[in-house]
């Protein structure tokens, strides 16, 4: 899918905000630790993602009530759902100067009921003529989402006849509607029942 580059200025997305927080020493300190490891930005990239889809459980699979959104709260408690993993996989990447954005699908059911916004992140690598869709949510039976460049990898394509769609627009910043619902949120199950359902 051709994505849209909302804003022309590619530093807002390398920029530091509340919920990508690259600047905050625990970020800092992960992706130190990568860097030293993956020198280039193709081999960095792809150990940041596998380090968050990996390393941090999405809460509904591991059944975390714990509800987070800053990256660095990510980072530090472990745990998120598709959103908040998205932001702190941004967080990394823009810790390295490597340009993220923040995009979403609209998921349902196989009826098309039950709609639910999903994030992803979009990286942009230096030579890459184009941004690229990631999906760290996190893998499990059924679910095979992988680090690509090329052919997208993601853990669901989109399926228009249960009216799913992909936004095409990249946000430096969380979506508004995503930002209210984890911040609202006392708790995971809380959110189940207040994710946005559309942008």
């Amino acid at each position: 899918m051709e994505l849209i580059q909302q804003i022309p200025e590619i530093s807002v997305y390398i920029a530091s905000g509340e919920a990508i927080n690259h600047d905050h020493p625990l970020v800092r300190k992960i992706a130190g630790e990568l860097r030293a490891k993956y020198r280039d930005a193709y081999s960095y990239a792809s150990a940041a993602y596998g380090y968050v889809r990996d390393t941090i459980p999405h809460s509904q699979d591991s059944g975390d009530p714990r509800v987070t959104w800053r990256a660095s709260d990510v980072l530090s408690q472990g745990t998120g759902i598709c959103y908040a993993k998205s932001h702190a996989y941004a967080a990394l990447l823009r810790a390295e100067g490597i340009p993220a954005a923040l995009c979403y699908q609209r998921l349902a059911d196989d009826d098309g009921s039950n709609p639910v916004v999903h994030g992803l992140v979009a990286v942009r690598l230096p030579g890459e003529e184009k941004w690229a869709r990631q999906d760290v949510r996190g893998n499990k039976p059924g679910v095979d989402a992988q680090f690509s460049l090329g052919e997208e990898r993601l853990a669901w394509t989109v399926r228009p006849e249960f009216s799913e769609v992909d936004y095409p627009v990249l946000y430096a910043e969380p979506h508004p509607a995503v930002l209210s619902a984890l911040q609202a949120a006392p708790d995971r199950p809380y959110l189940w029942r207040t994710l946005p359902t559309e942008l």
